[in-house]
């Protein structure tokens, strides 16, 4: 039923909504477990409006979760450049560059996360852990 819903919403659509309707498609597939259509929803939605942060930002995780570091952190950096307001792609760079063993940019980019959102819990975790790491070198 939602697909019949979405179809009909991308008929009717506008080049101004397009991106909006995709980035919903988007949303819908990581709900129904399809990470193959959210990927193709978010990149449509890029298509669409090559401004839209949460998109770069959604396209980031489902690359890391392909093993495309690289093409997440590109991803991840689009994001935070065009909404620097969002904590997301800040926090998620801190994560992947933590997992890659770049632990100052993770440093870095974790202070910019608490600063968009200081009560994020999993951002106050990192800087608690790198603390930790860089008081014992």
């Amino acid at each position: 039923m939602a697909l019949n819903c979405f179809n009909k919403a991308l008929a009717l659509a506008s080049d101004e909504n397009a991106a909006d309707i995709w980035y919903n498609i988007g949303h819908v597939a990581l709900g129904i477990g399809d990470s193959k259509l959210a990927y193709y929803a978010f990149k449509l939605t890029l298509a669409c409006n090559s401004d839209h942060a949460e998109a770069y930002n959604n396209l980031g995780v489902l690359e890391w979760r392909r093993g495309h570091g690289e093409q997440a952190l590109a991803c991840f950096r689009s994001s935070a450049q065009l909404a620097p307001h969002l904590y997301e792609p800040h926090y998620n760079m801190a994560t992947a560059s933590e997992k890659i063993g770049n632990l100052h940019d993770s440093y870095h980019y974790a202070k910019k996360s608490a600063e968009v959102f200081p009560d994020h819990l999993d951002t106050a975790e990192l800087l608690k852990q790198l603390k930790q790491h860089f008081a014992a070198l």
